[in-house]
């Protein structure tokens, strides 16, 4: 992937940003999203500094991708009911609604801030560390459903 194809949030937040690993996700029969992952040097460190991008190819409500996340962030870590509905909240006010050729990346900063963009605008943020987790561990963590896309994302 040349530079040119790196969207200029990622190549602000990430230094020396490249493509660890992508894969299109899909669901059934239904591709959903492409997934590119970036790091520094184009090697991810857990708790470093990266970008997950996703260019969704079908519409899908903001409302829907939060609570799907949520979802996913349930089966990966004991979330306290408090915990997971403010983090639902926070996603819900941030995600918004999507069409094909929609992208959205989601950048975990070096202070473990998530900051989210819409095809390149900044649309919100969320400073928890635990959430940066849990949200990223949904394609990147070890108790990933998607245990495939998670190895093509890491580029193994």
């Amino acid at each position: 992937m040349a530079n040119d194809d790196i969207p200029s949030e990622v190549q602000e937040k990430v230094p020396n940003a490249k493509v660890v690993g992508e894969k299109m996700f899909t669901y059934y029969f239904w591709d959903v999203y492409r997934a590119s992952l970036f790091a520094p040097n184009g090697e991810y460190e857990e708790g470093g500094v990266f970008a997950l991008k996703l260019n969704y190819q079908r519409e899908l409500e903001g409302k829907k991708i939060a609570q799907r996340s949520i979802d996913e962030m349930k089966k990966q870590a004991d979330l306290s009911k408090e915990k997971a509905d403010k983090w639902l909240n926070s996603m819900a006010s941030i995600f918004p609604d999507v069409s094909d050729g929609h992208v959205l990346t989601g950048i975990a900063t070096e202070d473990g801030i998530t900051v989210f963009y819409s095809n390149g605008e900044e649309i919100g943020s969320v400073d928890d560390s635990e959430f940066t987790t849990s949200f990223f561990n949904i394609w990147l963590g070890e108790k990933t459903s998607e245990p495939k896309f998670r190895k093509a994302l890491l580029g193994l």
